[in-house]
């Protein structure tokens, strides 16, 4: 290998690692909430991202980790059934994506807007944040589940002060900055906790250097599975967002090659892999997406780098013991912005599409949906019950397919 080669592949290396970093706050923060384990996220997300590089032949600048999507039915599951039970059933979710990707190879693309167009899609993810809002609030105040684990007064100080800063570089930082406002919030929370006496270092100092990311074997159970599969609908739409994204960024159209039916393929078998070894469930991130656009970085190898990176990374048990010592107040402040933002894609999809919310078949879909999730319906039958934004998703399917259309009408 020359010189310039090792040069090249150096630079790369380092480009890689500042893109993992671009998303590392938003990859761990789905296992911190959902008490998922941290490394095993990381781990999972490399090994998805070079799985899903296999699948598209490594033509496509992207970067796979946890989705926000699948927190509130992980953290329903790992309640109701455990997390070896949650997990198998999130190993099946993949399978919609594989289903999805097929559809898209025999029908076209097109396939997708007829059976979940904006005025599904939408309600459902409005339905994903706000589902999620309570639990941030608790987190906010200092609760967790129902033990006040933190004092109220600090509870508050810690979380506001997490969320201002967040908010401020989101909203005035620039550069790579502005794509990484998470990282600062937790940063500055930290650092506050730490001034309160809030954060025990024991776990860091007790863990090794080195160690092997903790893998659960997942377990199978039918409610769960039913449970979870329809939650895949909304992150897989998103995925087609996410892939036109990085396409108008690039300049290349990779719905067209190597396929959006490979893409769903590669999310969807990432998705399983990661659920298989105790992960949360993978999708594209838009941090990244911004980290190609803003660096002008749109070599796939960047992206493998990334994954390497990662997948070293959670071999050292000092981080995983790190990231544990973050208080949940902390983790609070993130999720007023993070869950409330869940809700308003939801919003911007319905308006993107210029979706008619007064026209009666449009407005029936979106207000039983809303209902339905907001007030917690659930449908038994026999042992097996559907709740949550599974159900939601059964039912705006559904009535999308079975209540007639009317005619196109434009909204100015």
């Amino acid at each position: 290998m020359t010189t310039p080669e090792i040069q090249n592949k150096t630079k790369q290396a380092f480009v890689g690692l500042q893109m993992l970093f671009v998303a590392f706050g938003a990859l761990v923060l789905v296992p911190l909430i959902t008490g998922l384990n941290a490394n095993t996220a990381l781990l999972t997300a490399g090994l998805g991202t070079l799985l899903f590089q296999l699948c598209t032949g490594k033509q496509v600048p992207i970067f796979l980790a946890s989705s926000f999507a699948f927190i509130a039915p992980i953290q329903y599951g790992v309640q109701t059934w455990g997390i070896a039970v949650t997990m198998g059933g999130l190993a099946c979710t993949g399978l919609v994506y594989i289903l999805l990707s097929t559809l898209v190879k025999l029908r076209g693309a097109a396939i997708l807007e007829r059976l979940f167009p904006p005025v599904v899609v939408g309600p459902v993810i409005i339905i994903i944040g706000m589902g999620l809002a309570p639990t941030a609030v608790d987190m906010a105040v200092g609760k967790q589940g129902t033990v006040q684990a933190y004092e109220y007064d600090l509870s508050i100080l810690v979380s506001l002060v997490t969320l201002i800063t967040t908010l401020c570089v989101a909203v005035f930082s620039k550069g790579l900055m502005k794509l990484i406002p998470i990282m600062f919030g937790i940063a500055v929370g930290y650092i506050l906790s730490l001034c309160l006496g809030l954060i025990n270092f024991q776990p860091v100092l007790d863990a090794a250097w080195f160690s092997l990311p903790e893998i659960t074997t997942p377990e199978f159970k039918l409610e769960a599975i039913l449970y979870l599969l329809p939650i895949a609908i909304a992150p897989a739409v998103e995925h087609v967002g996410g892939i036109m994204a990085i396409s108008s960024v690039t300049g290349k159209d990779f719905l067209k090659k190597p396929g959006l039916h490979r893409t769903l393929l590669g999310d969807g078998i990432a998705t399983s892999a990661a659920s298989l070894l105790g992960g949360p469930p993978n999708t594209t991130y838009a941090e990244v997406t911004g980290a190609v656009m803003l660096t002008r970085n749109f070599n796939p190898n960047i992206m493998t780098w990334a994954a390497v990176w990662a997948i070293a990374i959670s071999f050292c048990g000092k981080v995983g013991a790190f990231l544990s010592t973050i208080p949940t107040i902390v983790m609070g402040g993130i999720m007023m912005l993070v869950f409330g933002s869940i809700a308003v894609v939801g919003m911007s999809t319905l308006i993107r599409a210029k979706v008619d919310v007064t026209e009666a078949r449009n407005l029936c879909i979106i207000s039983v949906v809303m209902s339905f999730g907001i007030g917690g319906m659930f449908v038994n039958v026999g042992e097996l019950s559907v709740k949550g934004i599974s159900l939601c998703a059964i039912v705006a399917i559904i009535l999308n397919l079975v209540l007639p259309k009317a005619e196109n009408k434009v909204v100015n």
